[in-house]
């Protein structure tokens, strides 16, 4: 795309026809029993073949794909996910993109706070590196512990103020420290990507999630082409591979809860296995924290008080 106006809507009418694209060509032609027959020219799917899985006429699929079609009930909508055997967080996407909601403006751009619930989640977990999350990926609260494993090189009061929050994604792909941490970074940049695009699609009228979408399309080549293919995924455990500045290599197990209350909000927690060389990682971490030479910082003095 030629310009960032263009580059920077979450979605547009092209997207519902984008987005079953890019399904069709990662499909595998043998995972829905197609028999293949003469030389593919394209990966994936042909039109004809998904048209056929779902019940769909060539034709009323080619003008869907193509934008030329607005409309799907949803039947076919279904039809068309069970043919291309989507994820639920797909299926949502997905219908998502098939009901524009006519007259709705992008909103001017609010910011998050993180719900007194959640702070007081982060307060009753010291030992535990947590972060709350809002809905754009911006940093809303950590706890001590989250701020040294994931961002120590920042302010920790940084999340306090709206105009100098961090957010992950941004960080991901511009932040060097960041992209250092994780020692694998391509596929948690794919993962960080599919989130969003998640989102844009369940918000199109949030005008500072445009802008963050328009502003990393025109300054990261890499985030540019994943956002262009259309993946989709939310991810709310697994494990993340660091390399941690001061305490070297660890594994994390991470659970994002979604906050009750709040539009988006997730806590995420990162956990480590009992007596493995990770847990002694993490213990140092804790130790460097609370050392006496370094007086420890409570979450009001962090800045990530809700008022």
């Amino acid at each position: 795309m030629s310009s960032a106006s263009t580059t920077s809507r979450p979605r547009g009418p092209g997207e519902l026809g984008e987005f079953l694209r890019s399904r069709r060509d990662a499909f595998r032609p043998e995972d829905a029993g197609v028999v293949g027959y003469g030389l593919r020219r394209v990966p994936g799917l042909r039109r004809e073949e998904l048209a056929q899985l779902a019940g769909v006429s060539v034709a009323y699929y080619t003008r869907l794909e193509q934008g030329l079609s607005l409309t799907a009930s949803d039947g076919v909508l279904d039809a068309l996910a069970r043919a291309l055997q989507l994820r639920d967080d797909e299926r949502s996407h997905l219908l998502a993109l098939a009901r524009p909601q006519a007259g709705r403006r992008r909103r001017a751009p609010r910011p998050e706070q993180p719900t007194p619930g959640g702070l007081a989640l982060l307060d009753a977990m010291p030992g535990v590196p947590a972060v709350i999350l809002g809905r754009r990926s911006d940093v809303l609260a950590w706890n001590p512990l989250g701020h040294a494993l994931f961002a120590g090189h920042l302010d920790i009061a940084s999340p306090a103020d709206p105009a100098t929050r961090p957010n992950l994604t941004r960080m991901m792909f511009l932040d060097p420290h960041t992209r250092d941490l994780y020692r694998n970074w391509d596929a948690e940049a794919v993962l960080v990507v599919s989130s969003l695009r998640f989102v844009a699609a369940q918000h199109p009228d949030d005008r500072a999630l445009a802008e963050l979408v328009g502003e990393l399309s025109m300054r990261s080549a890499t985030f540019a082409t994943l956002w262009s293919r259309h993946t989709v995924e939310l991810c709310s455990r697994g494990v993340k591979q660091l390399h941690h500045p001061e305490i070297g290599d660890l594994d994390t197990h991470y659970q994002a809860l979604h906050l009750p209350g709040a539009d988006g909000q997730r806590l995420l927690t990162h956990t480590v296995v009992p007596g493995s060389s990770s847990a002694d990682a993490l213990r140092l971490l804790q130790e460097s924290i609370l050392a006496p030479s370094v007086p420890r910082q409570s979450r009001h003095a962090a800045g990530l008080a809700s008022n």
